[in-house]
């Protein structure tokens, strides 16, 4: 929609009709000192809430939540070690949501493995071209499928759902 001189609202409402309801916005509300001091507290988790990704320009932390944190908060600042922070991505979140065969690599647990090189782990996405795949992740597993080998996405889509028992 090209910029109009027009009272915002019927802008918003405007644009909302255009794209059929598919708009979304970016909003620039966290302090990084915030950040950085939620994440050393022990029980902080790690997560993204991104949103569906098969159209428009999504948020660019859709493709690089994790690989922020490694790059950026474990090894350009030191803000966590490496162990704490696939912690707090890993089996906390799943402990916490009552996925007890999630979270670890262990037997009988599902096979969720990322295999990345924490010297060269970096983010790509911007807000500009948020649709970028990270750099230093060689392969990914979900639930022991190969979705990335060697760097690039083959295709599978292996991913699920997941409940906690007793839940809808």
């Amino acid at each position: 929609m090209k910029f109009r001189e027009i009272d915002p609202l019927d802008f918003v409402f405007n644009l909302l009709l255009e794209e059929s309801g598919s708009v979304s916005m970016v909003m620039f509300m966290m302090c990084e000192e915030d950040v950085r001091r939620v994440m050393k507290y022990n029980a902080s988790m790690i997560g993204t809430d991104s949103i569906d990704l098969s159209y428009g320009k999504p948020h660019p932390r859709a493709y690089g939540t994790y690989p922020r944190v490694l790059g950026k908060y474990v090894r350009e600042e030191g803000i966590l070690t490496l162990e704490e922070a696939v912690r707090k991505m890993t089996c906390l979140p799943a402990s916490k949501l009552g996925l007890k065969d999630r979270g670890l690599v262990r037997k009988d647990m599902w096979a969720d493995i990322v295999v990345f090189d924490p010297e060269r782990i970096v983010e790509k996405g911007t807000y500009f071209n948020p649709r970028q795949y990270p750099e230093g992740i060689e392969w990914v597993l979900v639930n022991g499928e190969v979705v990335v080998e060697e760097g690039r996405h083959t295709g599978t889509l292996a991913g699920k759902v997941l409940r906690k028992k007793g839940l809808r």
